[in-house]
């Protein structure tokens, strides 16, 4: 029966990462799409020359990168994430990307230029990537869930 037996960890991780990457990046942009037809999202956009179709085209290889993260860091290092499920693991490791992302891009864009109300709009950008990364992050958990049930640990 070696050939009907469950695949191993490291066969099973192999498909699941593109997958899971591809499922969280189409949630980040569909949360990014409907944000940004708020008037919020038009005025952020306004005040720093962000043209609408270009970061509309941006979110998706952005939201793909994260969800790679997100994803390989998931189904690789199951055991190095605190948590009993995967959509608990998935979440806080989207919650360390959009740290990441905080640190590293939103906060020098917005502090280290000379961006009028620049608190404001940190705050605004801030919410909107906890907004789309959360949403990343939940759909990996709940699709990682679905597709290979717990993940070892």
């Amino acid at each position: 029966m070696t050939g009907l037996s469950r695949p191993s960890p490291r066969r099973r991780t192999r498909g699941g990462v593109l997958e899971l990457s591809v499922a969280g990046a189409l949630a980040f942009w569909v949360v990014n799409l409907a944000i940004s037809l708020t008037p919020i999202a038009a005025d952020y956009r306004a005040a720093l020359s962000i043209a609408y179709l270009p970061m509309l085209l941006e979110a998706l290889p952005g939201g793909f990168l994260i969800a790679l993260g997100v994803a390989y860091c998931l189904l690789h290092y199951p055991a190095a994430v605190p948590g009993r499920s995967p959509a608990l693991k998935a979440t806080l490791l989207s919650l360390l990307a959009l740290i990441l992302v905080t640190v590293l891009l939103e906060a020098p864009a917005k502090f280290l230029t000379s961006t009028p109300h620049a608190v404001h709009y940190f705050l605004v950008g801030t919410t909107f990537n906890a907004l789309r990364i959360l949403a990343l992050g939940i759909v990996i958990g709940r699709l990682s869930e679905r597709l290979h049930g717990r993940l070892d640990t």
